[in-house]
């Protein structure tokens, strides 16, 4: 009975108050056509008098044919995504270009049937991020609806644009530091493999989803295999174990198993770690172990992020750009709504020097 008597106010009987057409009223709304300030502010009294909120912006979404919306895709839970400094930032670089584009940010799950899955969302374009095994069946999902898709350091995959950064070739760089400096035991503290593995590890730092490294030749995840064969190509059959996350807890308990079980003659005097978060926690755990870094140990990062609060370090590390890699995700993204082809993206990472490493020690300490 109250709907029936207060009826959900109109455009039209906004215009009828004002004394305008509905199609003046609804320019004067968008700002889109030749309306004088005059009739403008006649037309957003009326709309206040009455409680007119202004068009709905699915009717307008309607009639051009497009949502406005372009969609990220994490293979990881939000909650453990926003943990990682990197993928922040690469979400402001996408929130940068899209928003003075006017379009709007959708946090997108990859799996599932709710109403922000990949299966249903409205979307003009996609981003995938983080890229596991199931980034072929996001893209199967989004292209079967047309909608266009980017991805964010993804191997080759058919109608998808992707945005390239040179992990292999910084972690390279960063190895033929290391071997400047005389080293030749080294390990590796890997990224994870798969989301499923992840979400099966339970709690960040458990240990539950570490294991052994694989050959990049036979690995799943672009980044994690492409950093390894990057350290590979300098020191042929580096050893490695996978972290359950890109977590301080993760690194400290990966390099307890690197460091504890290997005896000191073995011991690797360098330890790259496929995040700064990953180094920070190794770092940790050889000091608990009495290990000095870098005199007795050094240690390598990759992403070059803020860590205020975790360590003091001054981490030997590669600096990616990750909100520049975000911005040209979005950038893509909003060419291939408007169906325009957006030119091919290679980003570049920085060595920075740092302090965790140093030359190799004469002697490693017995833990």
């Amino acid at each position: 009975m109250d709907a029936e008597a207060n009826p959900r106010p109109t455009l039209v009987a906004v215009a009828a108050r004002a004394g305008v057409s509905p199609s003046t009223a609804s320019l004067a709304f968008s700002g889109a056509g030749p309306v004088s300030a005059a009739t403008r502010a006649r037309v957003l009294a009326a709309a206040e008098e009455l409680g007119y909120a202004g068009p709905d912006p699915r009717a307008a979404s309607l009639r051009r044919g497009r949502s406005g919306i372009v969609g990220v895709v994490f293979d990881d839970r939000l909650s453990r995504a926003f943990r990682d400094p990197v993928q922040r930032a690469m979400l402001d670089g996408v929130a940068d270009e899209l928003s003075p584009a006017g379009s709007a940010l959708l946090l997108v799950t990859d799996a599932g049937d709710g109403p922000a899955s990949v299966a249903v969302a409205p979307m003009d374009a996609v981003i995938l991020v983080g890229c596991s095994p199931r980034v072929a069946e996001s893209v199967a999902l989004v292209r079967q609806r047309g909608v266009p898709v980017v991805a964010i350091e993804a191997p080759p995959l058919e109608g998808v644009h992707a945005i390239d950064l040179d992990n292999r070739g910084a972690s390279r760089r960063l190895a033929e530091h290391v071997r400047s400096l005389g080293h030749e035991r080294v390990a590796i503290v890997a990224l994870p493999l798969d989301a499923r593995e992840r979400a099966a590890g339970g709690a960040p730092g458990t240990g539950r989803g570490i294991r052994a490294l694989p050959d990049p030749a036979i690995g799943t995840v672009q980044v994690t295999m492409e950093r390894a064969a990057g350290v590979r190509d300098v020191f042929p059959g580096a050893p490695g174990v996978v972290a359950d996350g890109s977590f301080v807890e993760s690194g400290e308990v990966a390099a307890r198993v690197v460091l504890e079980r290997s005896p000191a003659t073995d011991r690797p005097t360098v330890i790259f770690a496929q995040s700064d978060l990953l180094a920070v926690g190794v770092i940790r755990a050889a000091r608990e172990l009495g290990l000095r870094v870098p005199e007795d140990l050094s240690v390598l990062g990759f992403d070059g992020v803020k860590l205020d609060g975790l360590a003091a370090d001054d981490l030997t590390t590669m600096r990616q750009p990750a909100v520049e890699k975000g911005r040209a995700a979005a950038r893509a993204a909003l060419d291939l709504a408007a169906g325009e082809v957006p030119a091919p993206v290679g980003l570049v990472c920085e060595f920075h020097a740092g302090a965790t490493a140093g030359p190799v020690p004469a002697a490693v300490p017995a833990l």
